[in-house]
């Protein structure tokens, strides 16, 4: 194709097809060059209908009216606006500088597109098929919108900068011979990444990405089942919220609401592990009706991620793990049974300083699920869970809590601390139930103070002794530290010695454990 005097002055060059001269004036209008049929399979660019040269335009020729075009008809602004087109060749623009506005719409590409390092105002292509887009580092002042495109070797988006939105609704990534569906690492969007309904056959790489106000994932289903991961996104920033959440299906759902009553719904749904280690998330981190499908060796992965809410809300996954190891969250909203089981929860280190439970959540439940988070025993998360239930005003629930986490620590000690942990446990229950303590010594009072009266005891010695008084007899053996003048003037023989040493063993037992329940509790206050 050489350039002459034709083409400098707008004239399309001679060994243009006539497609190629419709498309070209159509450029210089400024308007929407539609070679569709009109037949809905016939016109479907993902079918397996060919299309003929009279729907063909060489990339070449689109690549000289993006990079060097031929100016616009007076009073037009000059664009690419392509519908149901076939484009033979590769679309090579790495390194150019496109000016004008692109829209390509049910479009058919033959070979990859080449984007690397380009430069756009907005680019939009909608419902088009693509072996392969390779946009490393590419930059636009506007948009990016990839809707229902399908991609049948992946998207590289690796460092690119997209200034306002980049959309992903609807469309279809396959892997590439790395594995990888849509490889965004490094990725920076001004404001919105929407990838809703998104269908990802492979790795979903966004390691580094930075969001400028939300990432939607709503209704996406990821697919990766063989291998390690299908979202990888550590040190991901989403300056407001990620939402991996169900998105309505069909003609009245709205992209980024909350789908109407009566809507049909698709649930976000994952094959595969999710790493969202060290993100950082400024308003929530939402899994309302998530549903992962993990092996035994996957995991959900929230390594020290930090975020103001974190909606725990999806499926119980039936393996895998959940890790929550380091991160930290204020409100943590989250349901009974949406937690895995024991072995399969992670919390070593988690922080949250606000339990919004969604349905019944008991406190019986709550402590299994510390339990489900401690193959061995570990005091931090039952000390965390108490100490937010005591903000909240519920004592007696955070008393039972560390109740609990004492009965779990006597099952790491050996038999004689255990045996003594029994013993604080059926007195005075560690010391968080001291009522207990009053009980027992009414109990052996009453008892002793029964015994010790049926029968009189001789002095020790005439004459300097008080009056034989069996009940304070009885209380004076159960004080171990105050006297009350009644032990040691009587002659205890037989069965009476052996009841009188029980009493003071029995007291010695309550005060000691009274005692260390009372230095436990002020340590804690």
């Amino acid at each position: 194709m050489t350039e002459g005097a034709g083409v400098r002055a707008g004239d399309p060059p001679d060994d243009l097809t006539a497609t190629e001269t419709g498309m070209w004036q159509a450029f210089r209008n400024g308007t929407v060059y539609d070679l569709s049929s009109g037949d809905a399979l016939e016109d479907d660019p993902h079918g397996g209908r060919p299309w003929g040269e009279e729907r063909t335009v060489r990339a070449r020729v689109v690549c000289w009216l993006l990079l060097d075009g031929p100016p616009a008809l007076a009073g037009r602004v000059s664009s690419l606006k392509l519908i149901g087109v076939r484009v033979s060749g590769s679309l090579d623009l790495a390194g150019g500088t496109v000016v004008p506005y692109v829209e390509m719409r049910r479009c058919r590409f033959e070979q990859d597109v080449l984007l690397p390092e380009a430069r756009f105002t907005t680019l939009r292509m909608v419902d088009c098929s693509v072996p392969r887009l390779e946009a490393a580092r590419v930059q636009t002042e506007g948009d990016l919108h990839l809707p229902r495109c399908r991609f049948h070797h992946g998207i590289r988006l690796t460092d690119a900068q997209i200034g306002t939105d980049l959309m992903l609704n609807q469309a279809i990534a396959h892997r590439d011979h790395s594995g990888r569906s849509i490889a965004a690492d490094g990725l920076t969007v001004g404001q919105d990444l929407q990838a809703e309904l998104l269908e990802s056959h492979g790795e979903l790489s966004l390691r580094a990405a930075t969001i400028g106000v939300s990432l939607s994932l709503r209704g996406a289903r990821l697919s990766h089942p063989f291998e390690r991961l299908a979202l990888n996104a550590p040190q991901l920033t989403v300056e407001r919220s990620l939402y991996l959440t169900p998105a309505g299906v069909g003609a009245q759902a709205m992209s980024g609401m909350t789908p109407a009553r009566g809507t049909r719904i698709q649930r976000f749904a994952c094959e595969g592990g999710i790493r969202l280690d060290d993100g950082r998330f400024g308003d929530a981190v939402d899994f309302e009706q998530a549903r992962f499908t993990l092996t035994d060796d996957q995991e959900l992965s929230l390594r020290r991620v930090q975020t103001p809410e974190l909606r725990f809300l999806g499926e119980q996954p039936a393996r895998g793990r959940v890790v929550l190891s380091g991160a930290r969250v204020v409100n943590l909203m989250d349901r009974a049974d949406a937690w895995p089981g024991p072995g399969r929860l992670h919390m070593g280190g988690f922080a949250y300083e606000n339990l919004v439970p969604r349905g019944p959540f008991p406190l019986a439940e709550r402590l299994d699920w510390v339990a489900a988070a401690t193959a061995e025993y570990n005091p931090e998360p039952y000390e965390r869970l108490a100490a937010v239930l005591r903000a909240g005003g519920e004592d007696e629930d955070a008393r039972e809590v560390l109740l609990a986490k004492q009965r779990r620590h006597r099952e790491s000690l050996p038999m004689a601390a255990k045996l003594w942990g029994y013993a604080q446990d059926w007195t005075v229950a560690y010391g968080y139930r001291p009522g207990r303590a009053a009980v027992w010594m009414a109990v052996l009072w009453a008892a002793g103070s029964l015994a010790f009266a049926r029968a009189g005891h001789p002095p020790m010695k005439r004459g300097e002794h008080p009056e034989w008084n069996p009940t304070l007899f009885t209380l004076d053996l159960l004080l171990p530290v105050i006297d009350l003048g009644q032990v040691g003037f009587w002659q205890l023989r037989g069965g009476w010695q052996w009841l009188a040493a029980a009493m003071i063993l029995l007291g010695w037992v309550l005060a000691t454990t009274v005692a260390a329940g009372a230095t436990r509790l002020l340590r804690r206050n």
